[in-house]
């Protein structure tokens, strides 16, 4: 078994209030896929998101949120992204792996577990979508919440993180528009 996440739910609420990041957070039964919230969901304001952990040919580790709506072709990720030569294919990487490097389980993958993503090994891509969003809504590392955020507390959580997105439009031409912001 692998050691302990740095942080936990309730370390990273604390850790939001003690950085100034507002946010809203709402308890909720056990969710492991974006169908099986959608009625739950609809009454909370904002975009909501689904996440997925991937790892490439080289081992690469990779987190990609975006709306709940996103089609997200695998196959096109990396012409999407720009990811560097010899990136490969995208596939799911292990439970293990998720636990370990965000400390998250399968159902509850989210951007906010890059608090713990302390070696820097994730790679963040983001929806435009997401970035554009007024509120948008994560799981604080469980399946049995969701946490909104206005996008300027969203923004101020990656500021102080010190993490960058790649910012991706996954409604285009893999050959069109992306850019890191």
């Amino acid at each position: 078994m692998t050691a302990q996440p740095a942080c936990d739910r309730d370390g990273l609420l604390a850790w939001m209030a003690d950085n100034a990041i507002a946010q809203t957070t709402h308890d909720h039964p056990a969710v492991f896929r974006v169908e099986e919230g959608l009625e739950l969901k609809a009454g909370m304001p904002g975009l909501h998101t689904k996440n997925l952990f991937l790892k490439d040919k080289k081992s690469r580790l990779w987190l990609i949120s975006a709306a709940q709506d996103t089609v997200i072709d695998l196959n096109r990720v990396p012409a999407l992204i720009g990811a560097p030569p010899g990136t490969g294919r995208f596939s799911f990487a292990s439970p293990e792996l998720m636990w370990a490097t965000l400390g998250v389980r399968p159902g509850s993958v989210t951007a906010l577990g890059l608090i713990n993503d302390v070696e820097r090994q994730v790679t963040f891509v983001l929806d435009r979508r997401l970035w554009e969003a007024d509120i948008v809504n994560f799981h604080p590392l469980v399946n049995t919440a969701t946490t909104a955020l206005e996008q300027a507390a969203f923004r101020r959580f990656l500021t102080v993180l010190d993490r960058e997105p790649i910012v991706a439009d996954f409604t285009t031409d893999p050959l069109s528009q992306r850019e890191r912001v």
